[in-house]
Parts: structure tokens; C-alpha cells; sequence
């Protein structure tokens, strides 16, 4: 069992002011991994202030410096791997794929922003005008459990990369991953100060952060609750925010579809990261023309997939991260069978060979029409709904009646272009699930506020300052 003491502020490991243990549990066996001393609002200051008071010189640093440091974060990371890729399994459970994506992709997000500062123009003309990006102060990083330690390095790459510094607070569920993430970015050598790590929960750490007016920017990964509180919090201070929240993304299977491609793409963006994942396609649109034939072959894609434990190499999905969220999913497959869908794959319960942690079946739906509560609201596991159409319009009607718009995919012939550019949605894959790191990323509606990724996601911790004479 590993018990984690310390956090970071000011280039220093030191004991946080706050006392509150929490516990670590390993999902797969529901067992006891560790435990967390958390941080409290006054360790927020105090990181606050290590950060304010290490942006000067920062934030004067040339392009060069800081590609400098980020090329040692990204080899410090990466010297980390191994280590990385266990602290994931025992203690988010990612299944052999997953984790082994997780733990390879810290390093690759800092190559990534190491790219985009390479191209990245500072200085511009417009008109008459030279226009200068001006880092905004500190910035204030809030990241997710699903992806831990994925979210500290690329938030805090584009931060530096733009010449800010940074306040990170990690979810207090991850803080073994977030350990050695802090223990490799300490060992990169960055300026005291430059970046302060404090884990502790939202309601506290977090919010100390986004309501502080020494916090000049606020980038938030998570649900949409907490995103609509940041935001109350960060207008009184006219704080800067970048917001990427949930999603019930569309999977749209047009009637030209060749199935024997469209099914295993539908169910792998509906089930990716055990379908604990902010852009899991979990509405699949089908027409109905071809109902039955698409349930047949998704309910057998769905049956096939073998959701246990995640060191067996079989695995494609791993336990939920807590018995909270196990309980959440659970109550969605009742409600929906409550409300009318009809089951065709998965249900209550543990899958069959699982007896302790918190695995679920793999779960299809269908029947189910876009008012019901499974079709509504993030469900965050391996929980999918089929929706018949008529049409093409209402397809297109259908994917884009959600609060949200993260994500979509749609899946056909010459038609699919078409349709994709009808989506409501921050990004709209064409027959892929492939990943384009220089591509902005971010959400429509109640899926966010602002952009990551590429140069996108360095700018959004800048403003563009105009000067003539």
C-alpha cells in the first residue's frame, strides 16, 4: 500500500496544511491501494502565490527556453512509463489496450505542444497594427480521474508553452498516477514555482482556485455540474476560462453503411476507455430500414465484448473507478429498463467470472427514443442505445436535440461528409476513430467553453494585445 504525504509548491515536496486522508481503492478488487493526505484552501494559496510570484521571469522566457523545458518534461515522463502504466491499472483498472495508451500518452501530448510552440507565431501584423500574444498570469489546471495524468501534462504543456504558470489540481482519486507525474516533472528542473501540484477535492482546492483573484485563467476537464459552478465562481474575477465538460455523443449509421466496418467502429467509440469517457459514442442512430439487421450485429459485437479483470490480456473493459460510479450505471440500466428500452445485450449486475470490484456488463438497448433518460443524460460506462430514424434529416435532428456537443461520428458512404458537417458537435469523425493532436478540441452547447490542443490550446491562455504607432 502506497501513502502519499506530500505535495508540490514551489519546487519543493512539502506537507500540506491540510490533514483529511483519503482512502485509494483499487476498482478491480475493491481493496484498499493506498492513501492520500489532501491539500486545503490555504495550500491553494500558498501555490497561488509560489505561481504569481514565478511568472515574471517566465513569463519573459524566449521560445527556446521553453522548448527546452518541455523537452525534459517529455523525457522525464517518459523514463517514467513502466511505473506509469502500473500505478494506471491498480488504480483506475484500464484494460491492457487502455492502460498501455494511458501511460505512453503524457509524453507524447508534450511532444505534441512541443510542436505546436515550434510553429507558433507570437508576434503578427494587422494592418498598421503588431499584434502581441500576451501570457494571461497563472493559470489554475482542474483535471479529471479518467485520464489523470494525460490531462496534468498536456493543460500544463500548453500553459508554459504560452509562457503562464501553473496551479495544478488533480482528482484526489488519482493521486498515485498524479505522484509520479510530479516526481518526474520535478525531476525535469523547471524554476520554483513555475508549476505547483495540490491535490484535494473540488470543493475545497477548487474552488479556492477559481473563485482567487490571483488566478488569471481556469482550464477545467469533468462533468458539466462542476463546469456551470466554475463559471459562476470565475465571473466575479472575469477570470479566463477554458471548459471541457460532458458529452451523450451520436453515433450515426447512415443506410449505406457497410456494417461489417460500421459495427466494431460504433461499439469501440461507444465502450473506449471502459465508457468512462466524455466523447464515448453512446447514442447509435440507425435507420430503420435496417433496425433488425443492425441490432443483430451489434448485439453480438456487444455479447463478444468480455468486460473483467484488467491484467487478463482478454479484457476490452475494466471496472468502473469507484462503487459510487458502479451504482451510478447500474441505475441507469434499471431506469432504462423502467422507462421501456428493451435489453439486448448485458443488464444489471456483474459480468459472469467477476465476483469482487466494480465490473459491469457490457449493455445494449434499443427502442429507445431520444426523450428517455438513457438517451438525456451521461451515463460514463459501457451502457449503449440504439434509436431508430427515418430519414437522413432525422438522423441529423435526433443527434443534435442533446444539451451537449462534444462529439460524433458518422458512419456511411459518399453521403457521410454531408451529414457530418450537420452536427452539432466540436468534432465530427468520418469513418475513423483516429485522433488529430493539431486539431482544435472542445465542445458545442453544454459540452464547454473554449478549445485544446495544437495552437489552439496555447492560445487560449493568451490575449492578443494591439500596438501602433
Amino acid at each position: 500500500m502506497r501513502n502519499i504525504e506530500q505535495i508540490y509548491i514551489n519546487g519543493e515536496f512539502v506537507t500540506p496544511h491540510g490533514s483529511e486522508r483519503f482512502d485509494l481503492i483499487n476498482p478491480a478488487t475493491a481493496t484498499l491501494a493506498g492513501q492520500v493526505r489532501l491539500a486545503d484552501e490555504r495550500d491553494a494559496e500558498r501555490a497561488v502565490a509560489a505561481a504569481k510570484a514565478a511568472f515574471p521571469a517566465w513569463s519573459a522566457s524566449d521560445k527556446a527556453t521553453r522548448l527546452a523545458a518541455l523537452q525534459r518534461m517529455h523525457d522525464a515522463m517518459a523514463a517514467r512509463h513502466d511505473e506509469l502504466l502500473e500505478a494506471v491499472i491498480a488504480e483506475y483498472g484500464a484494460p491492457a489496450a487502455r492502460s498501455a495508451w494511458m501511460a505512453r500518452y503524457p509524453a507524447e501530448v508534450i511532444a505534441q505542444a512541443i510542436e505546436a510552440l515550434e510553429s507558433f507565431e507570437f508576434t503578427t501584423r494587422a494592418g498598421t497594427a503588431t499584434v502581441q500574444m500576451t501570457p494571461l498570469g497563472v493559470a489554475a489546471l482542474i483535471t479529471p480521474w479518467n485520464s489523470d495524468a494525460g490531462f496534468i501534462c498536456g493543460k500544463l504543456a500548453a500553459a508554459l508553452a504560452a509562457g503562464c504558470t501553473a496551479v495544478i489540481k488533480p482528482s484526489e482519486m488519482s493521486a498515485l498516477q498524479t505522484q509520479i507525474v510530479t516526481e518526474a516533472l520535478h525531476e525535469a528542473g523547471l524554476s520554483p514555482g513555475v508549476f505547483n501540484i495540490v491535490t484535494g477535492r473540488g470543493e475545497t482546492v477548487g474552488n479556492a482556485l477559481s473563485c482567487h483573484p490571483d488566478v488569471a485563467k481556469i482550464s477545467f476537464t469533468g462533468s458539466t455540474q462542476t463546469g456551470k459552478a466554475i463559471l459562476r465562481n470565475a465571473a466575479d474575477n472575469f477570470t479566463r476560462v477554458t471548459l471541457e465538460l460532458g458529452g451523450k455523443s451520436p453515433t450515426i449509421i447512415l443506410d449505406d453503411a457497410d456494417l461489417a466496418r460500421a459495427i466494431p467502429l460504433a461499439v469501440q467509440a461507444g465502450f473506449m476507455n471502459s465508457g468512462q469517457a466524455c466523447v464515448a459514442g453512446t447514442r447509435i442512430l440507425v435507420p430503420l430500414s435496417r433496425k433488425a439487421e443492425c441490432e443483430a450485429a451489434l448485439a453480438q459485437a456487444v455479447s463478444a465484448v468480455k468486460s473483467g479483470d484488467p491484467r487478463d490480456p482478454h479484457s476490452e473493459i475494466g471496472p468502473m473507478v469507484s462503487e459510487k460510479q458502479w451504482l451510478r450505471v447500474q441505475d441507469y440500466i434499471r431506469r432504462g429498463q423502467e422507462e421501456g428500452a428493451r435489453l439486448l445485450a448485458g443488464g444489471e449486475g456483474r459480468p459472469a467470472g467477476t465476483r469482487d470490484g466494480w465490473f459491469v456488463r457490457p449493455t445494449l438497448f434499443t427502442d429507445v427514443h431520444n426523450r428517455m433518460t438513457i438517451a438525456r443524460e451521461e451515463i460514463f460506462g459501457p451502457v449503449l442505445s440504439v434509436i431508430a430514424y427515418h430519414d437522413e434529416a432525422e438522423a441529423i435532428a435526433i443527434a443534435n436535440d442533446t444539451a451537449y456537443g462534444l462529439s460524433a461520428l458518422v458512419l456511411g458512404g459518399e453521403r457521410a461528409w454531408a451529414v457530418a458537417q450537420q452536427i452539432e458537435a466540436g468534432r465530427v469523425l468520418v469513418n475513423t476513430l483516429t485522433h488529430e493532436p493539431r486539431a482544435p478540441f472542445g465542445g458545442f452547447k453544454h459540452s464547454g467553453i473554449g478549445r485544446e490542443m495544437g495552437s489552439w490550446g496555447i492560445g487560449t491562455f493568451m490575449e492578443p494585445k494591439s500596438l501602433l504607432r
